[in-house]
């Protein structure tokens, strides 16, 4: 390292877009000659990268910080950075409860890292949470994976879910212009990875706020993000496409025909449904009905029968009752899903749902989420059962750290899966990584499977 080169520690909350952000974040403090440390007590630069969907991760942030402002006591020249909703969420106000911290950034200002950081090194204390543009990435993210990278397509959100902080703090959509995407995807099968995630808040969004004529027609002369997956799909070394987050009231017919033609687009979907109850969908303005949600299932299931669906769901939300609660839990056990993401409703500042009566107890909150995570957990199990005996092309990202004789990679439906290697299992990880490998399923759990190389 350099004289002025020092080591960074980031720790990450929250979603994907989340994760995407650090990992360019951390290009950033390569490109300025730092380098990464696991041990948070080591590093000259500590980043927590926040999220503050619900209140209790937002708490957390609040509690790593604690540790770190003794040290700070200690060290004047540590670098304290706030970045994230959380950041954004409560900007100055964040500054003066926590008068140590150095910089405090919102997500639309994470390509200007290195500026920001400059100003800090001349002895200002940094707030960036104004709205901003975001400028084509030409950052250099330092990604986690060798084999799977995220691709970010469109930021921000212009939905009004009454419940959710989002737009708040990740702005109004903007969409990536198609040509980028696909240079940053050529790039990374240049590279070697062989699976990307397509990234965006509500991705089905893509291509709303873009000129006619981007790329093909679309409907109605504006670019789809159905067109997107069309234009990026044949680009050379990329062997898996996958993408997220859905949002029902977009996910069209010829999204789902889309998935079904293009042999690289995963049998994988996540679509939040939030609640299976109509009223409760209207007060949280999702702008859908149960029943058109199950229209969507089925049609999935139709075109491609073993795709895997997960999804996220709230439960407590203001004013929900028993017997609306009930009507989410019938949800859940219709379709067995794969996976649900669950949460209690948590009210965020801002939102028009933290203002509302008829809030539900924690003491309720709870039980619904025990008893839904219960449904959830079992229908879990039963779907992995239809893995058993089959055979499934892995791709292998990594040693399995728990069991050396195995190797971690995912089937095409997302399910983690740890394959043993027998005699070959000898070979170093460069010989395993990135490979796609035929293996048989010999152990399926809730969610997880074992399988033994072929």
């Amino acid at each position: 390292m350099t004289a002025a080169a020092k080591k960074y520690h980031i720790v990450t909350f929250g979603c994907q877009m989340n994760k995407a952000d650090s990992e360019r974040m951390a290009g950033i403090l390569d490109h300025l000659g730092h380098q990464p440390t696991e041990d948070v007590e080591q590093a000259d630069i500590v980043l927590y990268n926040t999220c503050s969907i619900r209140d209790n991760a937002e708490q957390k942030v609040y509690s790593y910080l604690g540790r770190q402002l003794r040290r700070k006591q200690e060290r004047p020249d540590l670098t304290l950075i706030v970045a994230g909703c959380v950041a954004q969420q409560e900007g100055e106000a964040l500054l003066r409860r926590v008068p140590e911290l150095d910089l405090v950034m919102g997500p639309q200002h994470v390509n200007r890292l290195d500026d920001l950081l400059e100003q800090v090194a001349q002895g200002s204390q940094v707030l960036a949470v104004d709205t901003a543009y975001i400028e084509e990435d030409i950052t250099k993210p330092r990604r986690h994976s060798t084999v799977t990278a995220w691709v970010n397509v469109i930021y921000g959100c212009n939905e009004n879910c009454t419940y959710c902080i989002v737009p708040y703090v990740r702005g109004r959509e903007q969409s990536r212009s198609p040509q980028h995407i696909r240079q940053e995807i050529e790039h990374l099968a240049h590279q070697g990875y062989r699976e990307i995630t397509l990234l965006g808040q509500n991705i089905d969004a893509y291509g709303r706020d873009l000129p006619p004529g981007s790329i093909g027609q679309g409907i109605g002369g504006k670019i789809t993000f159905t067109d997107l997956l069309y234009f990026i799909h044949d680009v050379p070394g990329i062997e898996r496409i996958r993408f997220a987050t859905s949002h029902p009231r977009y996910f069209s017919p010829r999204l789902i025909q889309a998935c079904a033609e293009l042999p690289k687009v995963c049998e994988h979907f996540h679509i939040p449904f939030q609640s299976g109850d109509n009223d409760i969908l209207k007060a949280m303005a999702r702008g859908y009905t149960h029943q058109r949600y199950r229209r969507i299932i089925d049609q999935i299931r139709q075109l491609m029968p073993d795709a895997a669906l997960s999804a996220d769901a709230i439960v407590g939300f203001p004013g929900e009752t028993e017997a609306q609660f009930a009507q989410t839990l019938q949800l859940v056990d219709d379709i067995g899903f794969d996976i649900v993401n669950t949460a209690a409703y948590s009210p965020r500042p801002g939102t028009p749902a933290a203002q509302w009566e008829h809030q539900v107890s924690d003491a309720e909150k709870s039980d619904r989420l025990q008893r839904l995570n219960h449904l959830v957990n079992q229908n879990a199990m039963e779907r992995s059962q239809r893995y058993l005996g089959r055979r499934e092309e892995i791709l292998l990202e990594g040693r399995n750290p728990k069991q050396p004789a195995q190797m971690m990679g995912r089937t095409r439906t997302n399910r983690i899966t740890f394959v043993d290697l027998g005699a070959q299992g000898s070979q170093d990880d460069a010989h395993w990584m990135g490979e796609t490998v035929q293996t048989t399923i010999t152990e399926a759990r809730a969610f997880s499977l074992t399988g033994q190389l072929l």
